[in-house]
Protein backbone atom coordinates (compact mmCIF):
# COMPACT_ATOMS: atom_id res chain seq x y z
CA UNK A 1 0.00 0.00 0.00
CA UNK A 2 0.90 3.69 -1.04
CA UNK A 3 0.24 5.78 1.71
CA UNK A 4 1.36 9.10 -0.41
CA UNK A 5 -1.03 11.88 -1.03
CA UNK A 6 -1.40 12.88 -4.57
CA UNK A 7 -0.09 15.82 -5.59
CA UNK A 8 -2.75 17.18 -8.59
CA UNK A 9 -0.21 20.17 -9.17
CA UNK A 10 2.40 18.31 -9.30
CA UNK A 11 0.32 16.03 -11.97
CA UNK A 12 -0.82 18.73 -13.70
CA UNK A 13 3.54 19.00 -14.85
CA UNK A 14 3.91 15.84 -16.30
CA UNK A 15 1.59 16.86 -19.51
CA UNK A 16 0.81 19.69 -21.79
CA UNK A 17 -1.69 17.87 -24.73
CA UNK A 18 -5.28 19.52 -24.41
CA UNK A 19 -8.37 17.36 -23.92
CA UNK A 20 -6.15 14.19 -23.13
CA UNK A 21 -7.41 13.11 -19.81
CA UNK A 22 -4.99 11.83 -17.24
CA UNK A 23 -5.66 8.96 -14.45
CA UNK A 24 -4.25 9.95 -11.26
CA UNK A 25 -6.41 7.25 -9.26
CA UNK A 26 -9.10 4.43 -9.54
CA UNK A 27 -11.93 4.12 -6.85
CA UNK A 28 -13.19 0.84 -7.31
CA UNK A 29 -14.56 1.28 -11.19
CA UNK A 30 -14.01 4.82 -11.29
CA UNK A 31 -11.26 6.92 -12.15
CA UNK A 32 -9.84 10.79 -11.31
CA UNK A 33 -8.40 11.84 -14.51
CA UNK A 34 -6.49 15.71 -14.70
CA UNK A 35 -7.14 17.23 -18.13
CA UNK A 36 -6.11 20.51 -19.52
CA UNK A 37 -8.53 22.18 -22.21
CA UNK A 38 -8.54 25.23 -24.12
CA UNK A 39 -10.90 26.19 -27.34
CA UNK A 40 -13.82 23.74 -28.67
CA UNK A 41 -14.34 20.01 -28.12
CA UNK A 42 -16.63 18.30 -29.89
CA UNK A 43 -20.53 18.06 -29.25
CA UNK A 44 -21.30 14.52 -27.76
CA UNK A 45 -22.66 12.50 -24.94
CA UNK A 46 -22.25 9.54 -22.48
CA UNK A 47 -25.27 7.21 -23.18
CA UNK A 48 -24.29 5.20 -19.92
CA UNK A 49 -22.59 7.63 -17.49
CA UNK A 50 -23.12 10.76 -16.15
CA UNK A 51 -19.90 12.72 -16.41
CA UNK A 52 -18.21 14.94 -13.55
CA UNK A 53 -16.74 18.03 -14.23
CA UNK A 54 -14.61 20.10 -11.82
CA UNK A 55 -12.71 22.83 -12.63
CA UNK A 56 -9.30 23.32 -10.77
CA UNK A 57 -8.01 26.25 -12.30
CA UNK A 58 -9.64 28.75 -14.68
CA UNK A 59 -12.94 28.90 -16.61
CA UNK A 60 -14.55 26.37 -18.44
CA UNK A 61 -18.27 26.41 -20.55
CA UNK A 62 -20.16 23.38 -21.17
CA UNK A 63 -22.75 24.03 -23.93
CA UNK A 64 -26.01 22.35 -24.43
CA UNK A 65 -28.69 22.40 -27.00
CA UNK A 66 -30.75 24.61 -24.66
CA UNK A 67 -28.29 27.10 -22.73
CA UNK A 68 -25.00 27.17 -21.31
CA UNK A 69 -23.21 26.82 -17.47
CA UNK A 70 -20.11 28.45 -16.82
CA UNK A 71 -17.66 26.70 -14.19
CA UNK A 72 -14.95 28.61 -12.41
CA UNK A 73 -11.81 27.66 -10.28
CA UNK A 74 -13.40 25.40 -7.74
CA UNK A 75 -16.54 25.01 -9.24
CA UNK A 76 -18.15 21.42 -10.49
CA UNK A 77 -20.98 20.03 -12.51
CA UNK A 78 -22.55 17.05 -13.36
CA UNK A 79 -23.56 16.15 -16.85
CA UNK A 80 -26.23 13.64 -16.91
CA UNK A 81 -25.93 10.15 -18.74
CA UNK A 82 -27.06 11.01 -22.41
CA UNK A 83 -27.23 14.53 -22.42
CA UNK A 84 -25.88 15.96 -25.48
CA UNK A 85 -22.79 18.65 -24.65
CA UNK A 86 -19.81 20.24 -25.43
CA UNK A 87 -17.14 21.66 -23.54
CA UNK A 88 -14.97 25.02 -24.06
CA UNK A 89 -12.18 27.11 -22.28
CA UNK A 90 -11.30 30.29 -24.26
CA UNK A 91 -8.35 29.72 -22.02
CA UNK A 92 -6.49 27.06 -20.70
CA UNK A 93 -7.99 25.13 -17.72
CA UNK A 94 -7.50 22.75 -15.28
CA UNK A 95 -9.92 19.98 -14.39
CA UNK A 96 -10.76 16.92 -12.95
CA UNK A 97 -13.28 14.34 -14.59
CA UNK A 98 -14.74 11.48 -12.70
CA UNK A 99 -16.09 8.86 -14.34
CA UNK A 100 -16.57 5.46 -14.52
CA UNK A 101 -13.20 3.32 -15.94
CA UNK A 102 -13.61 2.66 -20.02
CA UNK A 103 -15.26 6.00 -20.75
CA UNK A 104 -14.14 7.26 -23.62
CA UNK A 105 -13.07 11.27 -23.74
CA UNK A 106 -15.60 11.85 -27.38
CA UNK A 107 -18.13 9.34 -25.49
CA UNK A 108 -20.46 8.38 -28.64
CA UNK A 109 -18.06 10.89 -31.20
CA UNK A 110 -15.12 9.19 -32.34
CA UNK A 111 -12.45 12.05 -34.03
CA UNK A 112 -9.35 13.73 -33.77
CA UNK A 113 -9.90 14.58 -30.53
CA UNK A 114 -10.60 11.05 -29.11
CA UNK A 115 -8.08 10.36 -26.82
CA UNK A 116 -6.13 7.30 -25.87
CA UNK A 117 -8.00 5.71 -22.89
CA UNK A 118 -6.54 4.69 -18.83
CA UNK A 119 -3.22 6.90 -19.61
CA UNK A 120 -1.97 7.41 -15.76
CA UNK A 121 0.70 9.87 -14.77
Amino acid sequence: MDYHPINIQEKLTKFREYWSPRVIAQMNDYQFKLVKVKDEFVWHNHPDTDEVFIVIEGKLNIEFRDGVVTLSSGEMFVVPKGKEHKPFANEECTLMLVEPCGVVNTGDKEGKLTAQNDLWV
